[in-house]
């Protein structure tokens, strides 16, 4: 091409830019709307009240947006922040003044903590006259402050155009969350003016790491002898499953997974030990002491650390990530790659080679210990009624395709499906391990099934956290969906029994009577199913599977078995792993005993 052609080419490209920003005129919340729209945003989750009908009457005019009214402020927040986690764009929620406003703030939360971009919309009283006091009027803005990245109240109606631009921004950026704008009633119905333009998003790249910090990388792990790789949640935001392969294939490392890096490697490869499920004393642990260097990616301290580091000891840590390390008292790496994922890792894979010296032995032997006792154990098999936890979670995951949506409420069988369930492709096991919050599941199912409408989903809830969203069944008939809601039936909050168990209180204050849930669920015009017996869950999962429609299924669960795997069991386990690694003889590959036989 010649240097005219260029150039007339660029000024073309030049010309569509400008032209991009068009003028807009009118009611400012019809400017909203179409800024909105201009930044891809496809839903608004939410109840609009009186002081949204400004807002309400431009969406019902609004070329893509679509509104889907829920049933609780919080559920909206939820669904928002999902689509966030799912496709790394943000979704809107909406609420009134006061009261709805302050329902955002658990969902808010869970999105600031768990990196889920999302916008929160919020309405006011008039800011310019008021007629009514300070009646329902609480100052949200400062409500949510702690719980986002960006807060603002609306002053001015011309500023619509660029603080929708710039909140977007915010929201979608390293480490992403949830930001808020508030609109009052008086500036909502007031015209933005002439010379108002919007300002429609551009692509920005994610820069990548710095060579220097790529070439200390390398010397560290060159000169390791037991080098474990450790996927987080970051790995899950910007997917890497591809190149986090291709990385522990070419230079045949092994990998642990924190709860919500679940997936970013698939967890039936040869290579991956297990996940961190629990916050120590697992036989992943185990594997993880015996390492003297891990490369950390995607690790940030709102998660339950996969491990404790200590000073002046083992092992040397790596941090690689798109923000740098927050240190606290556990975790303080000595050094750091900070950039794209998935191009460090690429840049690593393609200057690094197996090293000779490098002995995964005992980490391939951890993950024996892991397949025979964990996705194999006698309680998955168990026929036992109520069923064993972890027999609902193999069965399911027998039930499901690899790349169905698993999402998860907040309870004891959370760290089941975190150690028993082996994810397969990113972001298909969406439990929560920052905020933690009980109430998500279901919302969480809704909004994935919006955002990937062929995929099968299934809600996996106990019957405490099923019971604080639960209203949402009446979200999800109307929007015709297929989704399916397991609702597992103990009848009390049994993780924190769990806990009070292992603390050596009694057991007390935290057992409820339910509903009828098949009832329930049928109350609302879904289909209710309740398993009678374990042998017919296969058949049950198919049925709410196949069969296009919003199923709730209750399972009668019991966590005695969980109590007898984690309490009693798994001691025995990990003590008897840890006396192998001591006298473990790295170098034949083999343990000890199996050399003697030899």
């Amino acid at each position: 091409m010649s240097d005219a052609k260029a150039r007339e080419k660029a000024l073309g490209a030049l010309a569509k830019e400008v032209a991009a920003h068009p003028e807009v005129k009118g009611r400012c919340t019809d400017v909203f709307v179409q800024a909105l729209e201009a930044e891809g945003i496809d839903y608004v989750f939410g109840i609009p009240g009186e002081e949204n009908l400004d807002f309400l009457d431009s969406l019902r005019q609004a070329k893509s947006l679509k509104l889907i009214v829920t049933r609780h402020e919080q559920a909206a927040g939820f669904m928002a922040a999902i689509v966030g986690r799912l496709t790394g764009h943000p979704a809107a929620c909406l609420s009134t003044l006061g009261p709805g406003a302050t329902n955002f703030a658990t969902s808010a939360a869970y999105a600031h903590l768990g990196g889920f971009p999302c916008v929160i919309l919020t309405g006011q009283k008039p800011i310019r006259h008021s007629k009514q006091g300070h009646f329902q009027i609480v100052d949200i803005v400062e409500h949510l402050k702690p719980v986002t990245k960006f807060t603002k109240q609306i002053a001015e109606a011309s500023t619509v155009p660029y603080l929708v631009r710039d909140c977007v921004r915010i929201s979608k950026e390293e480490k992403p969350g949830p930001v808020h704008l508030e609109l009052p009633e008086d500036i909502a119905a007031h015209d933005v003016g002439e010379g108002v333009h919007l300002f429609p998003p551009h692509p920005i790249r994610r820069p990548i790491a710095d060579e220097k910090a790529i070439d200390k990388a390398l010397t560290l792990l060159k000169a390791a002898k037991r080098p474990l790789v450790c996927i987080a949640a970051g790995c899950n935001r910007k997917t890497v499953q591809n190149m986090m392969t291709q990385f522990v294939d070419k230079l045949g490392l092994f990998a642990v997974a924190t709860q919500m890096g679940k997936g970013a490697l698939a967890e039936n490869h040869s290579n991956y030990i297990g996940c961190t499920a629990l916050s120590a004393n697992d036989i992943v642990h185990v594997a993880i002491e015996q390492a003297d260097l891990i490369l950390n990616i995607g690790h940030d301290v709102v998660e339950k650390p996969p491990f404790f580091m200590k000073p002046n000891g083992t092992p040397v840590v790596i941090h690689m990530s798109f923000s740098s390390a927050e240190t606290d008292a556990v975790y303080y790496p000595h050094a750091e790659v900070i950039g794209d994922i998935g191009n460090a890792l690429w840049q690593i894979k393609e200057k690094l080679e197996p090293q000779k010296h490098w002995d995964s032995s005992f980490f391939a032997h951890c993950r024996e210990v892991v397949q025979k006792n964990v996705f194999e154990g006698k309680h998955t098999a168990s026929s036992n009624f109520p069923m064993n936890i972890q027999s609902v979670v193999r069965t399911l995951r027998a039930a499901l395709e690899p790349s169905a949506i698993l999402c998860l409420d907040n309870g004891m069988y959370k760290i089941h499906v975190a150690r028993d369930f082996p994810a397969l492709q990113p972001n298909t096991v969406l439990l929560d391990n920052a905020l933690a919050t009980m109430g998500a599941g279901l919302p969480a199912a809704i909004a994935a099934k919006l955002i990937e409408p062929t995929k099968q989903v299934v809600a996996l809830c106990g019957d405490g956290g099923f019971m604080m969203n639960s209203q949402e069944i009446e979200t999800a008939l109307r929007l015709g969906l297929h989704l399916t809601c397991i609702v597992l039936n103990d009848s009390g909050y049994g993780m924190i029994k769990w806990k009070q168990g292992t603390s050596g209180f009694p057991c007390w204050g935290l057992d409820y009577h339910n509903p009828d849930f098949v009832k329930y669920a049928e109350s609302y015009g879904a289909k209710g199913h309740r398993l009678e017996k374990a042998a017919d869950l296969p058949a049950l999962l198919k049925k709410c599977l196949t069969e296009p429609a919003v199923h709730l299924l209750e399972i009668p669960i019991s966590y005695v078995s969980s109590d007898l795997e984690l309490n009693v069991e798994l001691k025995k386990v990990v003590a008897d792993l840890r006396a192998e690694a001591t006298s473990w003889a790295g170098k034949s590959g083999s343990p000890p005993a199996k050399r003697a036989r030899k």
